[in-house]
């Protein structure tokens, strides 16, 4: 059975060029929810579109002039949407560090799941998360599972996501289990 997904483009102004487009060697797994613990609202559009209304909500005003993205968002009913191209640099990680190396949006993809640290994710999201971590580590040939990484494993004690509630056993066992003929990629 193959799978096939597809990604929507959604707009951003948050993201620059990367200081080597060729160095994509990484991949930090995040979650967000905007509200905390709100789903299927259209403030992480807004968000990461550089428009969210700080008075909308009482915890938005901490995020009024904040300027932040991801690559792609993979929503509870599974759908992505990408807000920067891989190629460029998301601003997603801030003030991080992977084997030494400091500032990884410089050579790292974010993707944010729709949840919580402690609320569990949907199967729609994992399959969406496995299909695209799939075709990443075809078009990034220095992508390894060994260098895919939540944000708490490069900001420990600045950031918890993507939480307890993320299956990583789940995750990385269905990218060791399945060929590459069971996936047909992503198409954007």
């Amino acid at each position: 059975m193959s799978i096939s997904i597809s990604i929507t483009a959604r707009p951003c102004s948050h993201f620059d060029d990367r200081p080597d487009p060729a160095d994509i060697s990484l991949l930090v797994i995040h979650n967000i929810s905007l509200p905390p613990g709100e789903f299927d609202t259209p403030y992480i559009d807004d968000f990461f579109g550089g428009r969210l209304d700080a008075q909308a909500h009482p915890y938005f005003q901490q995020l009024a002039g904040v300027r932040v993205s991801a690559h792609c968002v993979i929503f509870r009913d599974g759908r992505i949407c990408q807000y920067v191209p891989f190629e460029k640099r998301a601003w997603h990680a801030g003030l991080s560090q992977f084997q030494g190396r400091d500032r990884c949006n410089d050579f790292s993809i974010g993707i944010e799941l729709e949840g919580t640290d402690d609320l569990p994710f949907t199967d729609a999201q994992y399959q969406a998360l496995i299909a695209m971590t799939k075709q990443l580590l075809v078009d990034y040939p220095r992508l390894s599972i060994d260098r895919i990484v939540g944000h708490s494993d490069i900001a420990p004690g600045r950031k918890t996501d993507p939480g307890q509630a993320f299956d990583w056993s789940r995750y990385k066992s269905a990218l060791t289990s399945a060929s590459s003929s069971d996936w047909q990629g992503v198409s954007a």
